[in-house]
């Protein structure tokens, strides 16, 4: 975690009104007590009132951040979103969206931070997530960085192939993980199931969004594709 991205979340921590000790700060910034103290002491030093002493713990006084003005419907909607993200994503975000959801109750008013506890819409969670046994954080990285991947992928049909691909993006289609990506083997668009790459590399060779091949060209061509069955569905409706 960034230096600036620690300090808010202390800060968030700090706001909630009660006396914290530095050792629960550490827990909750997956940081030593150590690290605690110093930050706690650079936000005494640029003039942040954080009262309280090692050992006793420590709260914010006459301090606060403006407050987040979400409704019940808009809560739920990220809290939910997390929890989908914690059950189905990776290591990586399932832990994101955790913090994520710590520092929207922080920043809520006091009057309305109980949303977050009183949401009760729940994403089962099957053991391991199953994300984490499949190439999805690397897939991710990837798609954010612009790789091609180099891919051996196994089809419905049992059927083996080495696959250079553009990562385009990832869709969840529950409860399977798709990669949409360029495949520069069939020169078209293609979906591959996560569960059936038998191994997945990152390349050095990045790439642009040419014209024909980008995410957006994806999307249309799937409106498109979706509009003529709709239209077909109505011809031949009685």
């Amino acid at each position: 975690m960034r230096r600036a991205d620690r300090l808010f979340s202390l800060l968030l921590e700090l706001r909630r009104g009660r006396v914290v000790t530095a050792r629960r700060l550490a827990e909750r910034l997956e940081v030593s007590e150590r690290t605690v103290y110093r930050d706690i002491a650079d936000l005494q030093a640029s003039g942040v009132p954080v009262a309280g002493e090692a050992g006793v713990g420590y709260q914010l006084r006459g301090f606060d951040l403006p407050p987040l003005m979400f409704d019940r419907e808009e809560v739920e909607a990220m809290v939910l979103g997390a929890r989908v993200v914690e059950a189905w994503g990776d290591g990586e975000l399932a832990a994101a969206a955790t913090t994520a959801v710590a520092k929207i109750e922080a920043a809520l008013p006091r009057n309305r931070a109980h949303l977050v506890e009183e949401t009760r819409l729940y994403v089962p969670k099957y053991g391991e997530r199953r994300a984490d046994r499949l190439p999805f954080t690397r897939l991710r990285r990837a798609i954010r960085d612009k790789r091609r991947v180099a891919l051996h992928y196994c089809d419905e049909g049992g059927r083996e192939s080495e696959r250079t691909v553009r990562p385009l993006a990832l869709a969840f289609h529950p409860p399977v993980w798709l990669l949409i990506g360029w495949c520069e083997l069939r020169n078209d668009f293609r979906n591959f199931r996560l569960d059936r790459i038998a191994s997945c590399e990152a390349t050095m060779e990045c790439f642009t969004d040419e014209p024909g091949k980008s995410l957006a060209d994806y999307l249309r061509r799937l409106d498109l594709e979706s509009s003529d069955a709709e239209a077909d569905g109505r011809s031949q409706s009685p």
